[in-house]
């Protein structure tokens, strides 16, 4: 507000220490705001706050001890506004009219895309990084034990095949430094044949699919896959992605229980994105020229799990193989 001659507003009048509500009329004149009526008292302009305008909501003008006026004739008191200078802050501007609205929403809209996109990606990379192998070895060890009672028994492997299988591939040496420790556990599934890595460090395959690849080297490039989504964390980027502000806020509070009840159901439908399916894979065909084995070998690997039905296993749709991909393979193998 600024200096101005007196005009009259009709408003209510609480002191801030009773209830009792006074009928009084503002006006302001050389800087000074004063009342009169049931109750008399007078503030410079600049000690007092003007509530923001909200459509026809009352309005209020704020004391510097509590007290305030309830103001009754918001047109009146909107033309004494005028008159003293004062104006609305951009905020409330925009928020009377539609155009700035429409924008604002269109601007939220495309800021939470960017945020998907890039954002959050970076941000559950970070999340991953910074959890601790505790909590990692809760929600792989909680997401075992559910998988166990529900989808899995014991595997009918032979106990020698087992540990040829196991032992071949930690023979391999990874294509970098830094490898998480590993587990291959062999289940027999009532979904079929599949592989997936926890981020406990278990990397789980079923008797279902050992025996529909019936190649070692063909397993060792499942396995050499699975060992990549787990040496980048990528289970544990994607769980923070899908479960988004949920997930992240549980996690850094340090209460798991509610993400591990849910992450099993989820693991079962749980899709990469291309970028990260084919991080995996370079990670394979890394692992592969490492320890001088034919990436043709990995490329028919994809070419067997290709030939089938996707709807044959949960392998196919959540590790979904493609010409791009076997392509890609035999591309590295001649560089």
């Amino acid at each position: 507000m600024q200096n101005t001659q007196a005009r009259a507003v009709r408003a209510f009048y609480f002191d801030g220490k009773t209830s009792y509500r006074y009928t009084v009329e503002l006006t302001v004149a050389a800087g000074i705001a004063s009342i009169s009526g049931e109750a008399q008292r007078q503030a410079p302009l600049e000690e007092l706050r003007v509530s923001e305008r909200v459509s026809s909501a009352t309005r209020k003008v704020t004391f510097a001890d509590g007290a305030y006026l309830e103001i009754i004739d918001l047109d009146a008191f909107a033309e004494l506004l005028a008159s003293t200078g004062h104006a609305d802050s951009l905020v409330v501007r925009m928020q009377q009219s539609w155009r700035s609205v429409g924008q604002a929403a269109g601007a939220l809209v495309l800021i939470l895309v960017l945020g998907y996109l890039y954002l959050l990606p970076a941000a559950s990379g970070w999340i991953a990084n910074a959890l601790p192998e505790s909590v990692e070895r809760k929600i792989g060890g909680s997401t075992l034990d559910f998988l166990d009672e529900r989808v899995f028994s014991a595997s009918t492997l032979p106990p020698s095949q087992q540990a040829s299988i196991d032992s071949r591939f930690r023979a391999l040496e990874p294509p970098r430094q830094g490898a998480p420790r590993f587990q291959i556990i062999f289940r027999k599934s009532k979904i079929g044949p599949n592989a997936f890595a926890l981020p406990s460090g278990d990397i789980v395959v079923t008797d279902e699919l050992v025996r529909l690849l019936d190649d070692d080297d063909a397993l060792m490039g499942v396995l050499a896959h699975e060992l990549g989504h787990l040496h980048q964390r990528h289970l544990m980027r994607r769980l923070i992605q899908v479960s988004a502000v949920g997930a992240t806020a549980t996690l850094l509070f340090g209460d798991v229980s509610a993400l591990v009840a849910s992450i099993p159901p989820l693991l079962l439908d749980l899709k990469y994105s291309r970028d990260i399916e084919l991080e995996a894979d370079d990670y394979a065909i890394a692992m592969f020229k490492t320890n001088g084995i034919s990436l043709t070998r990995l490329a028919l690997t994809f070419e067997k799990l290709d030939s089938l039905p996707a709807a044959f296993s949960p392998y196919l749709s959540t590790h979904p193989p493609s010409q791009e991909r076997i392509a890609r393979i035999l591309k590295a193998q001649a560089e």
